[in-house]
């Protein structure tokens, strides 16, 4: 495992297109709990190299019911973006993850993962290549129906600002859908979550 996270992070498949350099930011162990896939580390990510450390990350640490110790402890949470490094800037927001990451590093990942009882497909990048066909017709609606993804899958929205506009459309993901997360990450972290 220390080896294939040594690979990952000397890899520079992707050199040529991305504007501030290679930098994979991934972090798993054996004993990883909960998975979580999401899109790419944003520019924040890639300078202080940490996943999710912007207002996204406090937003998604709030519906999961996790503070910051228990998130970035690899028994709990494996961190497995669909790239690996900042994609650059994009008209509305990021640009989309690179296509030459997941295919490259995610099966050689999922082969060290042991304990993995749930995983949270954040964005529609992550909910297309891993539902594939059960995928309902957009994000709002594999969130909507998460029910039919588990126990595997949970499908959530990216909690990026910029998202702010559908939390707004669609209130009930945060009234019916984030309380039954929070029940779900808190029973499998169990005392083991606490730091």
């Amino acid at each position: 495992m220390r080896q294939l996270l040594k690979e990952i992070r000397a890899c520079e498949v992707c050199k040529a297109h991305l504007p501030l350099g290679p930098r994979p930011i991934v972090s798993f162990s054996g004993k990883s709990k909960i998975v979580l896939l999401s899109q790419a580390p944003g520019r924040l990510a890639h300078l202080h190299n940490k996943p999710w450390d912007d207002p996204s990350g406090k937003t998604l640490r709030k519906w999961l019911g996790v503070n910051e110790d228990q998130f970035y402890n690899t028994d709990n949470f494996a961190i497995l973006p669909m790239g690996f490094c900042y994609p650059g800037k994009g008209k509305t927001g990021d640009l989309p993850p690179r296509k030459e990451c997941a295919p490259l590093w995610h099966d050689q990942v999922w082969k060290t993962l042991q304990g993995v009882q749930l995983t949270l497909l954040i964005g529609k990048y992550a909910q297309d290549c891993y539902l594939k066909k059960r995928s309902e017709r957009n994000l709002t609606e594999n969130v909507a129906h998460y029910k039919k993804f588990l126990p595997t899958y949970f499908p959530l929205p990216h909690p990026s600002p910029v998202n702010r506009f559908w939390r707004f459309k669609n209130p009930w993901f945060e009234k019916e859908v984030q309380p039954i997360l929070k029940q779900k990450i808190s029973k499998i972290l169990g005392r083991d979550g606490n730091p």
